[in-house]
């Protein structure tokens, strides 16, 4: 996946396992605050990648993102989320413990960890 679809994908997962809204995120990997808005009602998930100027969404478990012209699967799994990312044809996995995402990207064979900020 690509550092910013991870990220996009982290903020997603916390608003849809805690109900919380996103107002940002840090993505320790690359270092840097990331400019991320989501939120999460029922099935329908919406999120903004101000980075990017690109809008991500839709409905669960098929998601959109308007900047790479792609769709992400997302589905709850259990205490965490799972997923497949189009754009890089690679699969991912995602869990979230008190304000802090981590995601396995099977395509990277990597765990990324992301810090998230509450709006």
């Amino acid at each position: 996946m690509l550092p910013h679809m991870r990220a996009i994908v982290a903020a997603s997962a916390y608003a849809i396992l805690s109900g919380k809204k996103v107002a940002g995120v840090h993505d320790h990997h690359a270092g840097k605050h990331r400019r991320i808005a989501t939120e999460c009602r029922g099935d329908w998930l919406q999120a903004y990648d101000g980075d990017r100027q690109a809008y991500f969404g839709g409905d669960l478990p098929e998601l959109y993102d308007r900047g790479e012209n792609a769709f992400v699967s997302l589905e709850r799994d259990g205490a965490g989320v799972r997923g497949f990312d189009r754009a890089s044809e690679s699969f991912y996995t995602a869990k979230v413990t008190d304000q802090l995402v981590e995601l396995y990207d099977y395509g990277e064979g990597a765990w990324f960890a992301f810090s998230v900020q509450t709006a």
